[in-house]
């Protein structure tokens, strides 16, 4: 609430009602991610043109809001009648594309009735949706204000059209294009080169405690030779400072200095923004979150060619579901299951070669999402 406030003055400071705009919405993090690659393309095509980037989330605002790719950064104010009709009657908007799951019915019926070209990319539906329940006739017609849909899967695209929506397309998931070009983007870190050398490296990304309880155990009972790269996803100070217990002979990202003492085995990332770049120093990941709500992004680990190991909570991703099914990524269960899946793949190079093959391949196959939205899209700027 605190962040919406005077939404519309700063909006009208920083956008000139003039210009030309292109406006993002996305929920959170996550969805900005996968917006992101399509977001620089259509601003490397249309220098021109202003970009707007809205948020629902204070988890997406707060540690995107000084997004360079955008000209302003703002929270989605709230969906009102009112709010929608100053918002977009405000601004000379060109094109608008929403992200993924974010549905407001004044937003959409506004940007409807005003005749602009709204897309919603990275679409993904499910059964369970309200949009397929037999009382969700309402809800549907939230779904014929978009000039087109962009689906993730060919399952969206049939849910859709047993409904009656015709104007969607299978264009994949822009995701794998985002964490391709990371992977091809140049990271020169001299310490970490060092301290990975030849050695085995697990790299933990986006950790909770759970997970790190089940790390704590591997690390413990698996050889003092292999080497470990965790990034917590929360950096208290309290919490950094249990994991210094839980990992000895570890030391701080941030603390690293002209050299690694030889016998240290863990490097805790205590800052945000490097995950993605360290995956490429690994032999194995495993990624958190699925002893919660759900794992984190696999796909930034897959695409360096490696196996990924998660917890239990999983089969809301579809990435994550599929790359299981071909042999590319392993959920476990416990600490023992966490053991055995990282002894396995470890004492049988073979194996590890064809998990690590299966991963840098599930991406490399599926990358293109940002390229089928852009040559529909475009047209509309030209």
């Amino acid at each position: 609430m605190q962040g919406r406030r005077g939404w519309y003055r700063k909006m009208r400071q920083a956008l000139d009602p003039g210009e030309q705009i292109i406006w993002f919405h996305c929920a959170s993090l996550g969805e900005f991610e996968q917006g992101r690659p399509v977001m620089e393309e259509v601003r490397r095509q249309f220098p021109d043109h202003k970009l707007l980037l809205t948020f629902f989330s204070p988890s997406g605002y707060e540690k995107r809001k000084s997004y360079s790719g955008a000209d302003h950064v703002m929270y989605l104010p709230l969906d009102t009648k009112r709010n929608a009709r100053r918002f977009v009657n405000s601004l000379h908007l060109e094109l608008v594309i929403f992200i993924k799951y974010e549905f407001w019915y004044h937003f959409l019926h506004r940007l409807k009735k005003q005749g602009i070209p709204l897309y919603l990319a990275s679409g993904n539906f499910r059964t369970d949706q309200v949009f397929f329940k037999w009382y969700g006739g309402w809800y549907r017609s939230f779904l014929d204000c978009f000039s087109h849909i962009f689906v993730q899967q060919d399952a969206s695209k049939k849910l859709l059209e047993v409904v009656g929506v015709k104007h969607v397309s299978v264009a994949g998931d822009t995701r794998f294009d985002r964490v391709m070009k990371v992977a091809e983007t140049p990271y020169e870190n001299d310490l970490l080169h060092d301290f990975a050398g030849d050695s085995t490296v697990i790299v933990a990304g986006s950790t909770w405690d759970r997970d790190e309880q089940i790390l704590e155990y591997a690390f413990h009972e698996l050889s003092a030779d292999i080497k470990w790269i965790i990034a917590p996803h929360e950096l208290a100070e309290s919490h950094l400072s249990r994991l210094k217990r839980r990992f000895p002979n570890c030391v701080l990202f941030t603390s690293m200095e002209q050299h690694i003492k030889s016998d240290t085995r863990v490097i805790i990332v205590d800052t945000i923004g490097h995950l993605s770049y360290l995956y490429r120093y690994g032999t194995l990941a495993y990624i958190g979150g699925g002893f919660g709500k759900g794992i984190h992004n696999i796909l930034e680990a897959a695409t360096y060619r490696i196996p990924v190991i998660f917890g239990p909570q999983y089969k809301k991703f579809l990435e994550a579901v599929e790359l299981t099914d071909l042999g590319g990524a392993f959920p476990v269960q416990d600490d023992q299951e966490m053991l055995f899946t990282i002894r396995q793949q470890l004492e049988n190079p073979e194996l590890l070669k064809t998990s690590s093959d299966i991963a840098g391949n599930f991406v490399l196959t599926r990358a293109g999402a940002t390229l089928d939205i852009l040559t529909r899209v475009c047209k509309k700027l030209v």
